[in-house]
């Protein structure tokens, strides 16, 4: 029935510090940044793979109420909408040494575990973000 998971979403309070922090810092590249009237459609994904985007959504209008989009953006600054991404990359600890020096900060510092090393951070909107070296 499906081919692929396209998109992905998370909510962020701030598209343009969305923008700084996850294309800027991170190093992802942008694949839509469209002013819809009604919102603003905002995409990024891992620089030569669009076949995957996240969603910057900023909570609101039409998709919730305003009462319900303030609720929303409470939890979000909480840390508390399940928001997530997990990333793979080829060397965990040499990622992570990069993102500290433009000034990420990390939850937990690259630790070995069973299915490889991996880390974590959180945007500045409070989604949690890991990043995983698979073990060979």
């Amino acid at each position: 029935m499906f081919n692929a998971i396209t998109h992905s979403q998370i909510y962020v309070l701030d598209q343009d510090e969305a923008l700084d922090f996850y294309v800027g810092k991170l190093g992802l590249e942008v694949n839509a940044d469209v002013d819809m009237g009604f919102m603003r459609w905002l995409t990024v994904s891992v620089p030569g793979r669009p076949e995957r985007q996240v969603l910057l959504e900023k909570p609101g209008p039409p998709a919730m109420s305003e009462e319900t989009a303030q609720q929303v953006r409470e939890l979000v600054t909480k840390g508390a909408t399940g928001g997530s991404l997990i990333f793979t990359t080829d060397d965990c600890r040499k990622t992570y040494e990069t993102l500290l020096a433009r000034g990420v900060e990390f939850t937990e510092e690259p630790t070995n575990r069973p299915y490889g090393t991996d880390c974590g951070l959180r945007d500045p909107f409070g989604n949690s973000i890991r990043f995983t070296q698979p073990r060979a």
